[in-house]
């Protein structure tokens, strides 16, 4: 571990606010992501303490954002080069909005305790009418947070609940996946959630949502909200008396085990889809949405970008379904942003919205709370833009063609794994390390991709690349060289 992670830990232990220092040589710097993608600020008045949980798109070009302090503000202006915006306070009185759609005139917000329809019946451009659609949940601790995701094309809202502090389920379906129907009639989907941060569909249409590092979680995660699925937490399990469309409760997982060993014994649990290791690529997750702007944001079309509260950054993700289970890969995006990151939204202009606070905990940007928008500069950097799982190897996009005489080279780029302790202890070290060998490079004709063929594939680790040697064919560096792909199964063909 080099001396900055580990000054990085021992802040963080003693709640000490980091500063927004760049990850140096480990992601790259600010400074070379910035050519790329800028960060512009979206001004909030003196006055006005807007710690942003949630973000929705309006008529009008307008930016409604849901706060942790209760409130929803319209923002007009957000979206221009320069942004000078006007805010109005639409609603007020709720609590912690970390979730919001806006649908047939009215906002579907989700709060710590219910999910609710609210609307502006007089004109006047303040709510006035709020209609519980599902409060079935419990509420006894502050730290029960409820995140919603945006309308399905059912019209459906997804909550994930936080856990009665990490051990604990001290209230109905706390440590629960639900699904709020357009009626309002609710559908307990999944358990074993601990400290979520962020739901809604990945790039291929399927509710996910991200997942904290903390007890039975070495690392933080994406995971498939897959129905009657367990996501590894077994303190919610005594709750499966409210939910009998689930079916029998899950076998207790057995507690410093591996997760691959334990999908064997409980048929219920589903596998992190994208493991992002721990410091390496963030601290705890937060808020994703995948990029639909039509290269609008650059060459990360139909990606998952999603943001870290800790560590102030935002990273990529891809996933695909292989021998029918979901897995994929993270990669580092941009660091630099100013505060605890909850929320992104992608707007019409095609640039990304990003927003949140630090709560009082402790975060790498320097602020309480801020809005930014990170702005695509035309230019594109030369990244991995993708891996892809191979019967004997990976199959690595670029976004740039590589320079085929140093990309034919199997030193190129070199792989090791490990998995974690899946325990009901706090987190997990890497273990199992392994050092496969990568024996074959194929370069397709037009450069873009590179076939690696791979000696030691590791079903259940995570396989961390270091392609530092790669070059593009006008002889770039890659800005950023690190991937770490979560091999839950080794396609068949």
């Amino acid at each position: 571990m080099s001396a900055r992670f580990a000054m990085l830990l021992l802040f963080s232990a003693l709640a000490i606010p980091l500063r927004a220092e760049t990850l140096g040589g480990y992601w790259g710097t600010a400074e070379e992501e910035s050519k790329y993608y800028r960060i512009v600020e979206i001004p909030i008045p003196d006055d006005l303490a807007i710690e942003a949980g949630s973000f929705e798109v309006l008529p009008g070009e307008r930016l409604a954002i849901g706060t942790r302090r209760g409130d929803i503000y319209i923002a007009s202006g957000a979206f221009d080069e320069n942004p000078l915006p006007t805010f109005k306070r639409f609603a007020h009185g709720l609590d912690e909005v970390l979730g919001m759609s806006y649908s047939n005139g009215g906002f579907y917000v989700t709060q710590q305790t219910e999910v609710t329809r609210i609307t502006d019946q007089n004109g006047d451009e303040r709510a006035d009418h709020f209609q519980t659609l599902s409060d079935v949940w419990g509420f006894r601790n502050y730290h029960e947070f409820a995140f919603g995701s945006k309308l399905d094309a059912d019209g459906n809202i997804w909550v994930a609940l936080c856990l009665s502090k990490s051990y604990h389920s001290d209230a109905p379906f706390r440590g629960w996946a639900l699904k709020v129907t357009p009626e309002g009639k609710t559908i307990p989907v999944c358990s074993g959630i601990r400290s979520p941060c962020g739901i809604g569909p990945n790039e291929h249409g399927v509710m996910f949502y991200a997942e904290s590092q903390g007890p039975w979680n070495g690392s933080c995660s994406l995971k498939v909200l897959e129905p009657g699925g367990f996501m590894g937490h077994p303190i919610s399990f005594n709750w499966y008396d409210l939910a009998p469309n689930m079916g029998e409760k899950p076998v207790e997982p057995n507690t410093r085990s591996r997760l691959l060993i334990e999908r064997g014994r409980v048929k219920q649990l589903v596998p992190y889809a994208v493991v992002f290791p721990y410091i390496k690529m963030g601290r705890s997750i937060s808020g994703f949405m995948v990029d639909r702007t039509g290269g609008k944001f650059g060459p990360f079309e139909n990606q998952i970008f999603i943001g870290d509260f800790s560590l102030s950054v935002v990273m990529r993700a891809t996933t695909e379904k292989i021998n029918g289970v979901w897995q994929g890969a993270c990669y580092p995006f941009r660091e630099g942003l100013a505060t605890g990151l909850l929320a992104c939204q992608f707007t019409p202009r095609g640039d990304l919205i990003v927003g949140g606070t630090n709560r009082g905990w402790p975060v790498r940007g320097p602020r309480e709370f801020a809005i930014q928008r990170l702005d695509w500069t035309g230019k594109v950097p030369f990244e991995i833009k993708q891996i892809n799982a191979r019967p004997n190897g990976f199959l690595v996009t670029f976004t740039k063609p590589v320079d085929r005489d140093v990309a034919s080279h199997p030193e190129s780029c070199s792989l090791t794994t490990y998995t974690h302790i899946y325990q009901q202890g706090y987190g997990s070290p890497e273990v199992d390390h392994t050092t496969p060998k990568v024996t074959g490079a194929i370069v397709s004709d037009d450069g873009m991709r590179v076939e690696l063929t791979v000696d030691g594939l590791m079903q259940g680790h995570v396989h961390e690349f270091n392609l530092s040697p790669m070059r593009s064919d006008s002889g770039e560096k890659l800005v950023h060289v690190n991937a770490y792909y979560t091999l839950n199964e080794i396609p068949s063909k």
